[in-house]
């Protein structure tokens, strides 16, 4: 467990919220890691297809067993908005945007804002193990994955 000392703001549809707001007074939160760069009209069609299997009845049982449930993308809200609205989503997701937490979270990967590592691993741990197509493309580069901070009156992520 690494304590999380930053301050992240992020935007969401009731306006701006620190990240230990997104655990809506529970003590477990998922943070699906959703690829929308800032600078696409729509986001990654391969992350779309969680979302598509969210339904208010799995929300329940994550809500039920002390879990909350968020999406993050480093777009502005408005495209995020408008993407949901297309995809008839009802989940809660916020932007990361003009926040550091993609970078930090290790999500978005750009040598020029910080070391390239994914999955806690670098690029040389990753092209060692054969799995360094994370790193391909131009950078910045969007990353999926998941986050499960923890909280016991300070946040952790874990």
């Amino acid at each position: 467990m690494v304590k999380v000392e930053k301050n992240y703001v992020f935007e969401g549809p009731g306006g701006q919220a620190a990240l230990l707001d997104l655990f809506e007074d529970r003590a477990q939160l998922s943070v699906c890691h959703f690829m929308f760069d800032p600078s696409w009209d729509e986001g990654c069609s391969s992350c779309s297809t969680g979302p598509d299997e969210m339904s208010p009845g799995l929300l329940g049982h994550l809500h039920a067993r002390d879990t909350s449930l968020v999406y993050v993308s480093r777009a502005p809200l408005e495209k995020l908005e408008r993407y949901k609205a297309s995809k008839g989503w009802t989940f809660p997701w916020c932007s990361s945007y003009g926040s550091d937490f993609n970078y930090d979270f290790h999500i978005t990967m750009d040598g020029s804002v910080a070391a390239a590592e994914y999955n806690y691993r670098t690029r040389a741990e990753h092209d060692q193990a054969g799995t360094s197509y994370y790193f391909e493309g131009d950078q910045p580069i969007e990353a999926p994955g998941t986050s499960f901070p923890a909280q016991q009156r300070c946040v952790f992520h874990t």
